[in-house]
C-alpha cells in the first residue's frame, strides 16, 4: 500500500512538474491588412492538411523556389502550416527538403496517457521554435497564417501574430488524436475541420494568384467499411474532400500530388510523398508562369507601362 501511495506521488509531482506554462506572446488571429502591390501580382501559397502526405509540400515548396516563384503570403493547415512556417522562415529549397527527410517522430510526438487525445502537442511546437530560433509569426521573413478550428464553436481561427509554434500545434491538433490546444482559455484543434485548403483566407488577404498545393485524401471506390472504425475515417474523408475541394475552384493553380499510396499516418513515405510533390509542381509550372505572367500584363496596361516578369526564373 505504501509502495502505491508513493506511485501516485511520483506521478502527482511529475505531472505538476510538466504542466506547460502560458507562452508571453500567445498566437492571435488579428486582423491583417490586405497586400497590395502596385507593380505585379500578390501571389499566395496556401498548402493543404493530409498528416503526413504533407512532406509533398517540401517537394512542391523546393521545386517552386527552384524555379524562382516567391509568394508574397503562405497560408496553411494542419501539416501545411508546418511546412509554411518552416518556408516562411526563411527554410526553403533543398533546406526544406533536408529537414523533412531529417524530422523524426520523436522530435514532434509526445505521447501521454489517453485524454481527448494521447499526443500532448509541445513537442511539436518546440520543434517549429527551435528550427525558426523562437521567431514569432510577425518577425518571419514572409507573412503567414495558420488556420485552426475553435473547438467550441467551429470558427475557422487564422493565426497572424504570437508564438509560431503554438500556431502550429493548434492547426495540427487532429481531434482525439492530439489533445486541444488551449490558448487564452479557448481550445483549438486541427484547421482542416473546417478549411483543409485555406483559399478563402488568402483571397481575404488580397492575394491575386493562389497557387494551392493539396495533399488531402480521396475517396476510394471500395466499400468494405465493416467497421465502425472504418466507417468513421472514410466519413472524415469524404468530408475533408468535400471542403477541401470547395476551396479549391477559388484557387488558380491547384497542385496535386499523386499519393495514392501515402497514408496519412505514414511518416516512412516521405521521400516517395517529396518526390510527388517534386513531380507535381514540376508540372504544373508552366500554366503558373503563363497566369503570372498574364497578370503582370494586366497591372502594367492599367498603370500605363509596359513591364516584364524578370523575378521568374527562364529554366
Amino acid at each position: 500500500m505504501r509502495r502505491v501511495v508513493s506511485m501516485l506521488i511520483a506521478l502527482v509531482i511529475a505531472g505538476c512538474a510538466s504542466v506547460p506554462q502560458p507562452p508571453e506572446h500567445p498566437p492571435r488571429a488579428e486582423p491583417l491588412a490586405p497586400i497590395v502591390r502596385t507593380d505585379r501580382p500578390v501571389i499566395a501559397f496556401v498548402l493543404g492538411g493530409g498528416g503526413a502526405r504533407g512532406f509533398a509540400h517540401a517537394g512542391a515548396l523546393k521545386v517552386l523556389d527552384d524555379a524562382g516563384i516567391r509568394p508574397d503570403l503562405v497560408v496553411g493547415t494542419s501539416a501545411g502550416s508546418f511546412a509554411g512556417a518552416l518556408y516562411a522562415g526563411g527554410i526553403r529549397g533543398e533546406s526544406l527538403v533536408d529537414a523533412a527527410r531529417a524530422v523524426q517522430q520523436r522530435e514532434i510526438v509526445d505521447l501521454v496517457l489517453p485524454d481527448r487525445g494521447f499526443i500532448e502537442g509541445g513537442k511539436l511546437q518546440s520543434y517549429v521554435n527551435q528550427s525558426l530560433r523562437g521567431r514569432l509569426i510577425e518577425q518571419l521573413e514572409l507573412p503567414f497564417v495558420a488556420v485552426a478550428t475553435e473547438l467550441s464553436t467551429g470558427a475557422l481561427t487564422a493565426f497572424s501574430r504570437g508564438d509560431t509554434g503554438m500556431a502550429v500545434r493548434a492547426s495540427c491538433s487532429v481531434p482525439a488524436v492530439f489533445r486541444p490546444t488551449l490558448i487564452e482559455g479557448l481550445e483549438y484543434v486541427d484547421g482542416g475541420l473546417v478549411s483543409p485548403l485555406p483559399v478563402r483566407v488568402a483571397r481575404s488577404l488580397g492575394a491575386d494568384i493562389v497557387i494551392a498545393v493539396d495533399v488531402s485524401r480521396q475517396p476510394t471506390e471500395r466499400h468494405d467499411f465493416t467497421t465502425t472504425a472504418a466507417m468513421l475515417s472514410h466519413a472524415f474523408v469524404v468530408m475533408e474532400h468535400a471542403l477541401a475541394g470547395a476551396e479549391s475552384k477559388l484557387a488558380d493553380v491547384v497542385v496535386r500530388p499523386d499519393l495514392a499510396k501515402v497514408l496519412a499516418t505514414d511518416l516512412a513515405a516521405r521521400e516517395r510523398a517529396i518526390a510527388a510533390g517534386e513531380d507535381a509542381a514540376r508540372a504544373a509550372l508552366p500554366e503558373i508562369r503563363r497566369l503570372i505572367a498574364e497578370k503582370i500584363a494586366a497591372k502594367a496596361r492599367r498603370a500605363g507601362y509596359s513591364s516584364t516578369p524578370i523575378f521568374l526564373s527562364s529554366e
